[in-house]
């Protein structure tokens, strides 16, 4: 497992990265930037790398799970329902590889406004 860091603006998240296919390309390419995209309570954001679907990828997923959605070649964050969900469940627009996770306390990712600068480093 390697470490991340994720920063927008002041905020500030520690994150692991698995050792999968996906996470293997996506530690490759760090550092990482982009906008956030608000959908429900996850963020996403285009990054330059191309993964496939891997076997057991899913549309549920956990709350503070990092998915790699294909379709859009976005880096995702997931930290409760989307307009998808049903009732509480954590649930992708398609099937995303989950490659990590984010450690520690999920809340202070509401407050990434739709647009807001995300960073994504080694450590």
């Amino acid at each position: 497992m390697r470490k991340l860091t994720i920063k927008s603006g002041p905020l500030c998240w520690t994150a692991v990265i698995y050792d999968t296919p996906t996470g293997r390309l996506i530690g490759q390419a760090l550092p990482l930037k982009g906008h956030a995209n608000r959908w429900g309570e996850e963020i996403y954001f285009s990054i330059p790398v191309k993964a496939q679907l891997e076997p057991g990828a899913s549309e549920v997923v956990s709350r503070g799970d990092l998915g790699y959605w294909p379709t859009g070649s976005a880096f995702c964050i997931f930290f409760g329902p989307t307009p998808v969900s049903h009732g509480d469940e954590v649930r992708a627009a398609s099937p995303v590889n989950v490659f990590g996770c984010v450690e520690g306390n999920l809340d202070n990712l509401r407050q990434v406004e739709d647009g807001a600068e995300m960073v994504i480093e080694q450590g």
